[in-house]
């Protein structure tokens, strides 16, 4: 249940429940105090009484005088009561209408000392202190003293008090929920700014940002690290509706292609050669949105943390080694020299390698001029295995250069190869594969050299 309310709710339960702590608290200890004051304030007065009883006998010259002196004393003191009898149960002195309570009768031992004691008796509360003294006129009687006071007007007091400071408490509790309820609502107005400002966001308005200046400090951290969520979504969203567009355009070609020599193939009856030519070519088309869609699962399949199909180790320079002879015909037409360097091992799955170098050098050669050079160049340290695969030819752009391993994205939009049936994957295929293994891929373009370097992970 308490999941469920609200944060300003919490709020102003949490404050209205510390000052009702606080508020109460203090109330007990005023209510404390003011019980042992008048504790203190009794026993001060007792003991006065105690002390006036004592010098009263101290100048006794018998019974008799003792009785009237006591009668003198302490018969005209409103709400003090004292008893004094000797050891034989006979009465000296009582206070009118005063009655001994059957534990205190004189036929029990006194304790001895000046500490209080508390009594009830017909609905009237005492507090009183006994005592026994020599009288001065017989040294071999012992009178046993009971001085009390009724405390009823302190009773009154405090619980009128008590009245006051419950009234009080519960006034200045609802008070501060109040006030609670309002500091938190206003407390929390960034978040409902923020959370305005979150509502209007849509797929066409994810440039809104979260006010980082107009909030508290506790509260600038989450706006900024949500404005970062937003840069990244925003982002992401961008790069999804470029790959959504491209993607609609690169399947719009080869499906083209097949709906027209279809449509032309059908209009009138051709031969036998014609028919092979088109289903020819139809099939090419056909190889070609396969391949795509084939990048594409594997693509997704990397996507959602795809494992090494075999891992082991192999010899990096052996495997560059045979794609180079395999791409040696192109880059001999193409009038571009191959070169490679270097020694290394690798611990990943030798195809996916493969597939990643053979990407790069492909596209290597697809932008390499002639009599231009294209080098291969292999490194091994403690922490990893570097394989760089550099060409001449011009510069890329810098602000370019990030977006190299989209998907479907090309430097030039305008340039089109048609030696070549890719489909603007294979960076973002190598990309893949380099995060399968747990490695990285970067690039680099200035005075007229291309470098990408592949990093695999472990080295020696």
């Amino acid at each position: 249940m308490f999941r469920s309310l609200s944060l300003t709710t919490r709020l102003t339960l949490f404050f209205t429940l510390a000052a009702g702590a606080v508020v109460f608290g203090l109330a007990l200890l005023v209510i404390a105090a003011s019980e042992r004051h008048f504790i203190e304030l009794d026993h001060m007065a007792l003991q006065d009484k105690q002390h006036l009883i004592e010098d009263i006998l101290a100048r006794s010259n018998s019974t008799e005088d003792a009785k009237w002196l006591l009668r003198e004393a302490l018969s005209h003191h409103h709400g003090l009561y004292v008893s004094v009898h000797d050891s034989k149960g006979e009465t000296l002195f009582q206070s009118e209408g005063f009655r001994l309570p059957r534990e205190l009768s004189p036929a029990d031992e006194g304790n001895g000392n000046d500490a209080l004691i508390h009594w009830a008796d017909a609905g009237q509360a005492f507090r009183g202190m006994r005592v026994r003294v020599i009288p001065a006129y017989d040294a071999t009687t012992r009178l046993d003293i009971l001085v009390a006071m009724d405390t009823a007007h302190h009773t009154r007091f405090m619980l009128e008090l008590r009245r006051t400071l419950m009234t009080y408490a519960v006034v200045t509790i609802v008070i501060c929920g109040l006030l609670s309820w309002f500091a938190a609502y206003k407390g929390l107005a960034p978040l409902r700014a923020m959370k305005s400002r979150a509502t209007t966001l849509t797929s066409q308005r994810l440039h809104q940002r979260m006010p980082v200046e107009a909030v508290p400090i506790e509260m600038a951290d989450l706006a900024h690290e949500l404005n970062k969520m937003l840069d990244r979504l925003e982002d992401a969203f961008t790069r999804l509706s470029e790959f959504s567009s491209n993607l609609a355009h690169e399947l719009r070609t080869p499906l083209s292609n097949l709906l027209t020599q279809t449509q032309v193939a059908l209009a009138t009856r051709r031969d036998a050669d014609t028919y092979r030519e088109i289903l020819a070519s139809n099939a090419e088309e056909l190889q070609r949105l396969g391949r795509m869609v084939s990048d594409m699962l594997f693509l997704a399949k990397a996507e959602r943390g795809m494992m090494l199909p075999n891992r082991e180790r192999f010899s990096a320079a052996e495997e560059t080694h045979a794609l180079i002879e395999f791409y040696e015909a192109v880059a001999e037409e193409k009038g571009v020299r191959l070169a490679q360097r270097g020694e290394g091992e690798i611990v990943g799955d030798r195809l996916m390698f493969r597939r990643a170098l053979s990407n790069l050098l492909s596209n290597a050669l697809r932008h390499t001029p002639p009599h231009g050079e294209v080098t291969i160049e292999i490194s091994q340290s403690s922490q990893a295995t570097r394989v760089s695969v550099e060409n001449t030819g011009e510069d890329i752009e810098p602000k370019i250069l990030p977006r190299l391993f989209d998907r479907f994205y090309r430097a030039d939009p305008s340039r089109s190869h048609p030696e070549t049936d890719g489909a603007g994957l294979g960076l973002a295929i190598t990309r893949a594969i380099m995060q399968t293994h747990g490695g990285s891929i970067s690039v680099t373009s200035a005075q007229g050299r291309t470098r990408f370097c592949l990093e695999f992970p472990g080295g020696t």
